[in-house]
């Protein structure tokens, strides 16, 4: 490897240990108890299936069958021997399938949250999804991967999940512990019945999706996918083919979001050498200063094209109709006002505003904005004791709606190419990283102002709090001095519209 890339690597890793020394989220969470077990899920509204039972579950065996039976005492036999170790994996995938999976999404996310470095032409190597473990490593997880990486794993999380649903009350197979007296339940059980077990569905959606937007990470994924079934067996929970069936459900249902995931035009996002020049020249033409990278070497722009990607919330048609009015000309006075108020903020930066940037500042080695909130999230969910598929059906609805959020802020970004204030006062210094991409609008406040209309429904108490914190994120990019005050207040209220239409959706997926 060469030196350059170690010291990138070595840089990286170091921005990536301050972020977890600065982590406000805990991973010690209580044992999921859901206040509602949501038996009823089996007839909400999917997102890609058709209706619930578009994959095929085969009849479990009986109970009284020999091989079951087996069954009931290898969870017997596991309980009365378990160690250490197990207690704390107990502990651990006793919190939530779903937000552990979410977890070890994030965490993937952060680790391939590293933009390369320049060749000695000066040219940028860009990762490929045809040979993912060569230097770059596929994928490069910034905010516009990541914000569709959480939107398919959530989204089909919930799908398999509501297939789930629907099948257990179709079998009706009793949680082990009715079966045979001498099993403990060991994690509190929701519901009656096993067969398929949810927790397991939950993790072979994960897994199987997992693997399509990491496939680097594949030995890692299957491991943590064995340690869940096996803690969850020995949990009392489900038997073996409670759980083998589980994992049929969520791989079948995850190969429908694989194969929109192939068809959804992401994989173009990157562009060409054309299509930038495009861009710039399209700026000029407009009498508009273009936008460009500031970075030495310079370095591409960053998915020019994902604003064409296929959403969950919204086609191609709203996007476009509902892309934002033009940002202030670089050639009119309310430009030069803002530009002289983002210089004001970079010359007189307070400890809270260092404080509000540092705290939002999401760059390299970090979950990105998109999951930032999505830990945010998971700690009220938390709280809020969701069944399983309750959860899948919020993480699905924000995860989306920031998804779409992306797609319509970077079609923005694009389409206006608007510069950075630094590029147009080199006076003024930046208090957080600058991005490589366009201003208008602001992607932090897009994002947030998604989630927070989202969240605010699914969590009215917190509706304000997410708000004030949405607010707050958006801020911290004028404060930092890489945003005009209208890429955030436009962005803010186009991040607000895809959120209304997640809301939209909940209202309608009889959850609620």
């Amino acid at each position: 490897m060469n030196k350059h890339i170690l010291t990138f690597a070595a840089l990286a890793l170091a921005l990536t240990s301050c972020v977890r020394d600065q982590e406000p989220f805990s991973l010690d969470f209580p044992m999921l108890q859901p206040q509602n077990a949501d038996t009823g899920a089996g007839s909400w509204k999917p997102i890609l299936l058709g209706k619930p039972d578009d994959v095929a579950v085969a009849a479990p065996i009986a109970i009284s069958a020999a091989d079951y039976k087996l069954e009931l005492h290898e969870i017997t036999e596991r309980q009365q021997n378990r160690t250490g170790k197990d207690e704390a994996l107990l502990s651990y995938w006793g919190a939530g399938t779903v937000l552990r999976w979410n977890e070890l999404l994030r965490e993937l996310v952060a680790k391939y949250n590293l933009p390369t470095v320049a060749n000695p032409d000066g040219t940028y190597p860009i990762p490929s999804s045809a040979n993912p473990l060569a230097y770059p490593a596929f994928p490069f997880a910034n905010p516009p991967y990541a914000a569709r990486a959480y939107a398919y794993v959530s989204a089909a999380q919930y799908d398999a999940l509501v297939s789930a649903n629907f099948y257990r009350q179709k079998y009706r197979r009793p949680v082990p512990s009715q079966n045979l007296n001498s099993i403990v339940e060991l994690i509190p059980v929701s519901g009656a019945y096993s067969y398929p077990s949810d927790d397991i569905t939950a993790a072979g959606a994960a897994v199987a999706m997992m693997k399509l937007l990491f496939p680097g990470e594949q030995a890692y994924l299957e491991a943590k996918l064995d340690e869940c079934i096996n803690t969850m067996i020995l949990s009392g929970t489900c038997t073996r083919s409670d759980a083998l069936a589980g994992e049929k459900l969520g791989r079948d249902v995850a190969v429908k979001f694989i194969s929109r995931a192939r068809t959804d035009r992401a994989g173009a996002a990157v562009g060409t050498p054309a299509d930038w020049k495009k861009l710039e020249s399209d700026a000029i033409n407009r009498g508009e200063i273009p936008w460009f990278s500031r970075e030495i070497p310079e370095r591409p722009p960053m998915l020019p094209l994902f604003g064409k990607v296929k959403g969950f919330l919204m086609d191609s048609l709203e996007m476009v109709n509902g892309r934002p009015v033009p940002p202030p000309s670089t050639n009119s006075d309310q430009f030069r006002k803002e530009l002289a108020e983002v210089k004001s903020y970079s010359k007189n930066a307070t400890r809270e505003h260092f404080r509000i940037v540092h705290f939002w500042g999401d760059g390299v080695g970090t979950y990105t904005p998109p999951g930032h909130w999505n830990a945010i999230a998971c700690e009220d969910f938390v709280r809020e004791h969701f069944s399983e598929v309750r959860w899948a059906r919020n993480l699905a609805l924000l995860n989306m709606s920031m998804m779409d959020a992306a797609i319509c802020c970077w079609d923005a970004k694009y389409f206006y190419f608007s510069p950075r204030p630094s590029q147009i006062d080199p006076e003024i210094k930046t208090l957080t990283g600058l991005p490589n991409f366009p201003a208008y609008t602001s992607g932090h406040s897009t994002f947030s102002g998604a989630a927070a209309t989202l969240l605010g429904h699914i969590v009215p108490s917190r509706a304000s709090t997410y708000n004030a914190m949405a607010s707050e994120a958006s801020l911290s990019r004028l404060y930092g001095a890489i945003h005009y005050r209208s890429d955030i207040e436009v962005g803010m209220s186009m991040g607000k519209m895809i959120g209304s239409k997640a809301v939209l959706r909940a209202q309608s997926d009889g959850a609620e």
